[in-house]
């Protein structure tokens, strides 16, 4: 079923207490593009999960609010060593992220460079700070396909998204030899071709754009191909069109609409509950007893930071 994002009523009181503590903590508070609407009111910045821990860099907080998933704020605390960061929502895990272990992880290199003793690993940002901790490179949705580049190696491990994996592969039209992990998003993984078929269908002026996690029959059928970031930044604002059918997660229209007001905005309707697990109360609550911090062992924190390092050298 394809249709608009929701809107909801705001809790202006809320939202004042909100930033009365922030001010008083000396916080500030990131919200990842797939967050509820009501929690954009409140955020500092609004983006991608590396942006968002770019951009806390630059600030003199003490403390960062992240709101997203697990393996965010723990990019957030590898990036930013001299600031508390905590989890509105503890259990705000991702499923993508968890396909993939370390210890699995160093079992394969072990078995892969037997066989490819050049092997580099190339690790989504989507992942846990150990994962991080054991990969050459991270990289993004955006910035994948110039961090392969990038490599001197012919033979590259993209963990842990493979559909991510295979759009790389088919941009660099077979320049590397892509190994895929073969992990995924559940929301991407489930849209299929059909519905999007039928939102075309339903709304034959609009334009495609997808999330390059989705399938590759998905990609096919897109007009426009981009990370979230390149969603709000680049593919709607420089269109001339008047509206789109958003193939992520359908939170995802809720930001848009906040970007371009003007235009329209539908979706097939995946959620992602952990994403939605945080909303202002949750925020305020965090703030107050400053709960639940996210650390990352300053060994593991180390050769996160190298692979994140490396990447932004590429980027």
């Amino acid at each position: 079923m394809v249709k608009h994002s929701p809107q909801r009523s705001l809790d202006f009181e809320l939202i004042d207490e909100i930033n009365r503590l922030k001010k008083s903590k000396n916080a500030v508070i990131l919200a990842h593009n797939y967050q509820k609407a009501e929690i954009f009111e409140v955020a500092d910045f609004i983006g991608d999960s590396l942006k968002l821990s770019v951009e806390a860099n630059k600030t003199d907080a003490d403390l960062i609010v992240f709101c997203g998933v697990q393996f965010m704020a723990e990019s957030a605390a590898i990036m930013n060593p001299d600031k508390k960061v905590i989890l509105p929502a503890l259990d705000a895990g991702c499923q993508m992220s968890d396909m993939i272990t370390a210890e699995a992880l160093r079992a394969e290199k072990t078995r892969l460079k037997k066989i490819y003793p050049d092997l580099q690993v190339v690790c989504y940002v989507n992942t846990t700070a150990e994962v991080k901790a054991e990969s050459d490179i991270c990289c993004t949705s955006s910035n994948a396909v110039k961090v392969v580049e990038s490599l001197d190696s012919d033979n590259i491990l993209f963990v842990p998204d493979k559909n991510l994996a295979r759009y790389v592969e088919r941009k660099i039209q077979g320049a590397k030899n892509i190994i895929p992990w073969e992990g995924y998003c559940p929301i991407h993984e489930r849209i299929t071709a059909e519905y999007v078929l039928k939102a075309k269908e339903m709304h034959p002026k609009a334009e495609v754009i997808a999330h390059p996690e989705c399938r590759t029959e998905i990609l096919d059928l897109a007009d426009t191909v981009c990370s979230t970031g390149g969603m709000v930044e680049k593919a709607v604002t420089e269109s001339e069109a008047s509206e789109f059918i958003i193939i992520t997660e359908c939170g995802m229209t809720g930001r848009l609409m906040r970007s371009a007001p003007g235009k329209k905005f539908y979706t097939v309707c995946n959620i992602c509950f952990d994403m939605q697990k945080t909303d202002l109360s949750v925020v305020k609550e965090a703030l107050e007893k400053e709960q639940f911090v996210v650390e990352v062992p300053e060994n593991i924190r180390l050769k996160a930071l190298k692979a994140l390092d490396r990447m932004m050298e590429v980027s």
